[in-house]
């Protein structure tokens, strides 16, 4: 098994995070925090979470407040420390959570009609790393979008082979250190084909781009040469850019991920984690339930999680960066 940094041990977080939970208040025992990990703009995710924690109060009867942090980590110590009663995480912090706070899973997000996604790797070099021809879809809104090697469809693996090809000193943006597209999944899948231990060290000029968007602009301005994010993250800069989904095209899959998803305090009792999960799925089949869902993190809908993808592939994937 290979061992990768130790880099989402919720016990050993202080500074940053200490000092986030401190304006975090669960304000009083009929307050459920709702605690959002920081996918977009701070100041919109705070107002489009202020607007389904409403939703979500009005469907409980009981007062929801809202905890958006600087980073992931800190929601699974808000998690663990009582400080917070709902979460919303990525896949493997929703495993961490599990692991080291006593959450429970109990929910993921449906997008395109499926409760799973890839991590796609990019390029702007499609003469190096397509071994195929480029092509190019066109969505329903016009903007043309190009892949290579297989990786069309949201079906990984793809493109393996292409991924041998990426030199030691090539630029890798990386989304964040806890994001399970964004660096869990590529960093364990390019290090089973490579046969190392640590990309980060491997790949010494790699780079945390702090969000999925960012890591596409990296690409996209020259700053990486190749970059990594969900599928398909392109599409958030297409309104400002609209090259960029010819510009960064994509090259090759992860295997498939379980989406993101829903975990509770494992302090809450049985009955009130079965009354939040039934309000949160009865809100995903609201008009407006849904269009709050979309606006935080564009959910589509909300349905019992996967226990077995999440203790098969997402528990075997965080134990390779040193989970307990």
């Amino acid at each position: 098994m290979n061992q990768f940094p130790k880099r989402v041990a919720a016990l050993s977080l202080v500074g940053a995070s200490a000092l986030a939970l401190a304006a975090c208040s669960s304000g009083g025992d009929d307050t459920l925090t709702l605690a959002l990990v920081p996918s977009d703009e701070v100041e919109q995710l705070t107002t489009d979470g202020e607007t389904l924690a409403a939703l979500l109060s009005e469907e409980l009867g009981q007062d929801v407040e809202i905890f958006v942090p600087d980073d992931y980590n800190a929601v699974v110590v808000a998690l663990q420390t009582g400080k917070a009663d709902i979460g919303f995480l990525g896949p493997v912090a929703m495993w961490q959570a599990h692991e080291e706070a006593g959450a429970d899973i109990v929910l993921q997000s449906v997008r395109y009609g499926s409760s799973e996604y890839v991590g796609q790797w990019m390029t702007n070099d499609p003469d190096t790393y397509c071994l195929d021809d480029v092509t190019t879809e066109t969505d329903d809104e016009g903007v043309d979008y190009s892949y290579c090697n297989g990786a069309t469809g949201y079906e990984g693996p793809a493109g393996e082979d292409a991924l041998a090809l990426i030199p030691e000193d090539a630029s890798i943006a990386w989304v964040d250190a806890t994001s399970a597209s964004g660096y869990y999944f590529p960093a364990t899948q390019l290090a089973g084909i490579l046969g190392i231990d640590d990309p980060s060290t491997a790949f010494p000029n790699g780079f945390f781009a702090g969000g999925h968007p960012q890591s596409v602009q990296a690409l996209y301005d020259g700053d990486a040469d190749i970059a990594v994010s969900y599928n398909d993250a392109r599409s958030n800069l297409a309104e400002e850019f609209s090259d960029v989904g010819t510009t960064d095209v994509v090259f090759a899959y992860t295997e498939n991920i379980p989406n993101d998803g829903v975990v509770l305090n494992g302090d809450l009792s049985d009955d009130e984690k079965t009354t939040i999960t039934d309000a949160l799925t009865t809100l995903a089949g609201t008009d407006d339930g849904l269009a709050a869902l979309d606006a935080v993190y564009e959910i589509e809908g909300l349905e019992a999680a996967n226990m077995d993808a999440f203790e098969g592939i997402v528990a075997s994937t965080y134990a390779n960066f040193g989970g307990e």
